[in-house]
C-alpha cells in the first residue's frame, strides 16, 4: 500500500511529492461516473457518458485491471463494487466456445461482429492480474472459471497485440502458483510466435515486429519481458530490450515523450506521426518500464517511466495535461492543436492504470 495515496472522500484533492514527481491522490469519481450496473460505457461526450456508444469487453477489461491495482495497493471500497461489475460483464460476453463478445449496445443487445483479437487479450491479462491478485477466493475462482473456459483460444492467435496481452495475462497466470500442466508451454509458444515476427521484420535500422508501429507498442516487448520472468530465455530479454530501444528512438524527443500519432502511424521507411496522440500508447510505456525495472533493477527505467506518466500531466508535445483533476478523467488524446475534449472509458482507466504503476514503481 502507499501511504500517501490513501485517500478518503475528504482528502482526495491532496497531493503528495515524492522526489521530483507529484502524484494526485487517486479520484475514481469519472470511472464511477462512466459505470453503470451493465459495466463502464465506451465514450463520453466532454466528461457525460455517451450512453448511444454502449458498452465494450475491451474497456470492461481494462477497467477490471484498474480495480485489481488499486485494491491492491490501496484497497479502496469503491473497486470491489466496480470488480464485480466488470466481471461479471465479461462473465456475460464469454461465449460458449470461451471466446468474448466485444460489443453490447446500451439496450444490452449484443453485437455479433466476429469479435476481436485484441479485446480477447485484453481479457485474459486483466483476469491473469485478478487471478493473481484477487481480494478474496470467490472471485478469483469466478476469474479462473472464464478463464481457463477462454485459454485454449490462445493456440490460434494471430494479432500481434492480442498474442502480447494474452501472455502477460498467462504469466500471471502461472506466476499465482499454479499447476503448469501445459500452461508453461503455451505461454513458450506465444514468446516465440513474437521472437518470430521480430526475426522476420527486424533489421540494422528497423527493430520491431512488424512493418508499422501503430497503437499499443510498448505491449508486445512487455509481454517478452514477462515471458523472461518465467522462462529465463535470454532471447526474451535481449528482443525486449532492443525492440524498446528502438521505439524510444521513435517517440522520445529531447526526453519528452511524443507517442505514435495515429494520424499515418509511423511506417517502415518513412516518417512518424505526430498526432493524434493517445493515451494508451502513453500507458504501455509505463507498464514496460514498470517490469523492466522489476527485472533489471536498473533505475533508468524507474526514470523513463516517470517521463512517460509525465505526458499526462502536460509534459508533452503540446505542454497541455490530459489529466482533469477536477473530474478524475482523462482527454481522448493530444491532438494539433488541443487536448481533445471528450473523457472516454479508455483514456481515463490508461491513466489510472499508469498511474498505478508509477505509485508501485515508487513504493519499491
Amino acid at each position: 500500500m502507499h501511504p500517501h495515496l490513501q485517500t478518503t472522500k475528504t482528502t482526495k484533492r491532496k497531493e503528495t511529492v515524492s522526489g521530483k514527481i507529484t502524484l494526485p491522490a487517486f479520484n475514481p469519481d469519472h470511472v464511477l461516473n462512466m459505470t453503470d450496473g451493465t459495466g463502464i460505457i465506451q465514450h463520453a461526450l466532454r466528461n457525460i457518458p455517451n450512453r448511444k456508444e454502449g458498452y465494450c469487453t475491451d474497456d470492461n477489461s481494462r477497467a477490471l485491471l484498474l480495480t485489481v491495482l488499486a485494491w491492491k495497493q490501496n484497497r479502496h471500497p469503491e473497486m470491489l463494487k466496480l470488480m464485480s461489475v466488470y466481471l461479471s460483464f465479461i462473465h456475460y460476453m464469454q461465449m460458449e466456445d470461451g471466446y468474448f463478445h466485444n460489443f453490447m449496445l446500451y439496450n444490452k443487445h449484443i453485437v455479433i461482429d466476429g469479435s476481436s483479437e485484441d479485446a480477447y487479450g485484453r481479457t485474459i491479462m486483466a483476469l491473469g492480474y485478478l487471478i493473481a491478485d484477487g481480494p478474496s477466493p470467490l472471485t478469483i475462482k469466478t476469474a479462473e472459471d472464464i478463464f481457463l473456459k477462454a485459454a485454449p483460444h490462445m493456440d490460434n492467435l494471430i494479432s500481434l497485440r492480442g498474442i502480447a496481452n494474452s501472455l502477460i495475462g498467462l504469466c500471471m497466470f502461472i506466476g499465482s502458483q499454479h499447476p503448469l500442466d501445459g500452461h508453461m508451454n503455451r505461454a513458450v509458444q506465444l514468446a516465440d510466435k513474437l521472437v518470430h515476427e521480430y526475426r522476420r521484420y527486424s533489421d540494422k535500422h528497423w527493430c520491431w515486429f512488424e512493418e508499422v508501429l501503430t497503437y499499443d507498442n510498448a505491449m508486445i516487448p512487455l509481454a517478452l519481458l514477462h515471458a523472461y520472468g518465467l522462462a529465463r530465455q535470454e532471447e526474451y530479454l535481449q528482443i525486449a530490450l532492443e525492440s524498446i530501444s528502438f521505439l524510444e528512438s521513435k517517440v522520445f524527443v529531447d526526453g519528452v515523450l511524443h507517442p505514435v500519432g495515429n494520424n499515418g502511424w509511423c511506417s517502415k521507411g518513412g516518417t512518424t506521426a505526430l498526432f493524434d496522440q493517445q493515451p494508451l500508447d502513453a500507458m504501455a510505456m509505463v507498464l514496460f518500464y514498470q517490469q523492466a525495472f522489476y527485472i533489471t533493477g536498473d533505475k533508468k527505467f524507474l526514470t523513463r517511466g516517470i517521463r512517460s506518466w509525465q505526458w499526462f500531466m502536460g509534459d508533452n508535445a503540446l505542454k497541455l495535461p490530459l489529466y482533469d483533476k477536477d473530474t478524475g478523467g482523462c482527454s481522448d488524446g493530444l491532438q494539433p492543436d488541443r487536448v481533445n475534449e471528450n473523457q472516454g472509458a479508455e483514456s481515463t482507466i490508461a491513466f489510472w492504470i499508469a498511474y498505478f504503476a508509477v505509485s508501485e514503481m515508487l513504493d519499491r
